[in-house]
């Protein structure tokens, strides 16, 4: 496996975490709360792994494809990145806010911020997917 091999791993990892915050809402919806805190402890990891591997990559290849062709999704493309980024960044301490409130077993105030947690950070999950997606499969920037 080479640095150009994570963007690939960075998308199974968004992936990944999605079906998992997808599991985890359904158990707890369900009231299994053990296996709702299992889900998002593993989310939590694998969301993780997927920044240290992200960070790898930006280091190490420092260079940003750029998405260039077709020029008429371009801009389609940017609104998808640019609210990912946004998200991405603000999902940091809401999810370390919302776990910690887990652990420190307030699950009144845990549930407040999950409300807000949970769909923001499928977003950018998804989004995640979406961009590998385009950049690379659909519309590949050579």
């Amino acid at each position: 496996m080479s640095v150009a091999d994570l963007p690939i791993v960075n998308a199974c990892l968004n992936a990944l975490s999605a079906i998992l915050l997808t599991t985890g809402y359904v158990f707890i919806r369900r009231g299994n709360k053990n296996a709702h805190r299992n889900c998002m402890i593993s989310a939590f990891v694998t969301s993780t792994i997927f920044l240290v591997c992200y960070l790898t990559y930006h280091f190490m290849v420092k260079a940003v494809t750029r998405f260039e062709k077709p020029a008429w999704f371009r801009p389609i493309y940017l609104l998808i990145l640019f609210s990912h980024l946004a998200l991405a960044i603000a999902i940091i301490p809401l999810v370390l806010v919302t776990l910690r409130r887990a652990i420190k077993v307030r699950f009144d105030l845990h549930k407040q911020i999950a409300r807000w947690t949970w769909p923001i950070w499928m977003y950018v999950s998804v989004t995640g997917v979406v961009i590998y997606l385009l950049l690379y499969q659909i519309f590949p920037q050579h």
